[in-house]
Parts: C-alpha cells; sequence; structure tokens
C-alpha cells in the first residue's frame, strides 16, 4: 500500500495553514507546518516531503529564497507557492526559481487542493511517459504490431492509420499491458494535465482506437473495458 503523500507548508498566517491541514488531510495528505521562511528550509532538509506549498511573503526568510535554497540543493520537490501579490513580477520570478505552480490569496480551499492533485497527477504522468520510454520499441501482440520510435502499427500485415493522439494512447496502453488506466489519467499522461474534466475527450479516441484494431466490437481483444475504473490492455499471455 502506497504510503500517504507528505505535504509541508510553510505559511505564516495559523489560520490558513491550519485549513489547508484540515482540508488536505480530509484528501488523505499528511501535512507539516512551519510559520518562517527559516524554519521551513530546516523543516525541508530533515525529511522527505512530496509538495511544499510555500508562501511568498514569510519573516525571517521570504518565499523566492527558500525556492531558490531548495532549488539550489538540486532538490527537485514539487513547490506550490502562495502570494497575495497581484504583480506579474512575483509570479513569473517565482516560476523561474522553480516553483512548479502559484495561487493568488485569496483563493478557495476547492481550487488549491484541485492544484495540489494536479501537481501529483502530472509526476505520475511524467513517470509513466518515462517508463513507456524505457520499454523495447518495437511491441508485438498477435498480429498487432507497435514500432514506437516509427510511431506505427501493424495489423495483420497492413499499416493503421493512426491520429498523432491514437498512437500515443495505443502506444501507451501496450507498453504496460494489464495496467489499468482510468479517463483521468489517461487524460493527464496523454493530453496534460490542463485537461481536467475532459473525460469524453478519452471515450471518443478509445472507441476511434477500437474501431480500427479490434475486429469484433463484441468481443475486444486489445483494449478492455474495466469496470468501475477505466480501460486496460490485454494481458501478453492473451496472446499466446
Amino acid at each position: 500500500m502506497a504510503r500517504e503523500k507528505l505535504i509541508l507548508v510553510i505559511e505564516d498566517d495559523a489560520h490558513i495553514a491550519e485549513l489547508l491541514e484540515i482540508h488536505l488531510k480530509d484528501h488523505g495528505f499528511e501535512l507539516s507546518w512551519a510559520q518562517d521562511g527559516l524554519a521551513g528550509l530546516q523543516k525541508f532538509r530533515e525529511r522527505e516531503y512530496d509538495l511544499v506549498i510555500l508562501d511568498l511573503m514569510l519573516p525571517k526568510l521570504d518565499g523566492l529564497e527558500v525556492c531558490k535554497r531548495i532549488r539550489a540543493d538540486n532538490n527537485y520537490t514539487p513547490i506550490l507557492m502562495l502570494t497575495s501579490r497581484s504583480e506579474e513580477f512575483d509570479k513569473v520570478l517565482g516560476l523561474e526559481l522553480g516553483a512548479d505552480d502559484y495561487i493568488t490569496k485569496p483563493f478557495s480551499i476547492r481550487e488549491l487542493v484541485a492544484r495540489v492533485k494536479a501537481i501529483f497527477r502530472r509526476i505520475e504522468a511524467d513517470e509513466e511517459k518515462s517508463n513507456s520510454a524505457s520499454q523495447l520499441t518495437e511491441l508485438t501482440y498477435g498480429e498487432l504490431a507497435i514500432y514506437l520510435e516509427k510511431r506505427k502499427a501493424i495489423l495483420a500485415g497492413k499499416p493503421i492509420e493512426l491520429t498523432a493522439k491514437e498512437f500515443d494512447l495505443l502506444a501507451l496502453f501496450a507498453s504496460n499491458p494489464g495496467r489499468a488506466y482510468s479517463r483521468q489519467e489517461l487524460l493527464d499522461i496523454v493530453w496534460g494535465y490542463q485537461f481536467d474534466g475532459y473525460d469524453h475527450t478519452v471515450n471518443s479516441h478509445i472507441n476511434r482506437l477500437r474501431s480500427k484494431i479490434e475486429s469484433d466490437p463484441a468481443n475486444l481483444k486489445y483494449i478492455k473495458t474495466v469496470w468501475g475504473v477505466g480501460y486496460s490492455f490485454a494481458e501478453p499471455e492473451d496472446f499466446q
């Protein structure tokens, strides 16, 4: 069982920190809190965190300097920056120093939770892409052959005409046989996390992809529906 994601909140406003702790814990995250920049940097160096929520305006050491020092240590833990300022300069500078995202105060807790989840989904999506890229460049399942580097697919000796996204979906599935993906995970990996909520995009692409590789819609061979989850590619032993 995967451990809870550990989040470090560096925020001098105790009320905001308390709200974050209550709501993020409700979503299964574990939180640690520091009330100034120096204490936050010290806490960060004592444990391994999955995310830092970092206020821009902090006593003792401001958020930009904390961000800069974290990145100077070659640590790439994601950072979500909080700012009450409206100047574009601060936001751009924060991103240039290595922050992954920012949210401007006052913010809704719902929006912040969504941003936190999006950051973690993006990390998982990047890991999926990296894992898929490390697989064999040629994959064969029955009559279906997929050439990852050439971005070509052949079924029963005949090339399949696929759009870029259809091929990306097929390559992801075939590189991870048996792995069940939710529609949201497929959106994050193939389209990018900014497409949150566009589940119909996944459905339509899956339907078109199936129409090109499945010979019998009533007896799906390659892309299976996992009820209550999403989709998966058939196991290798299914083709033996």
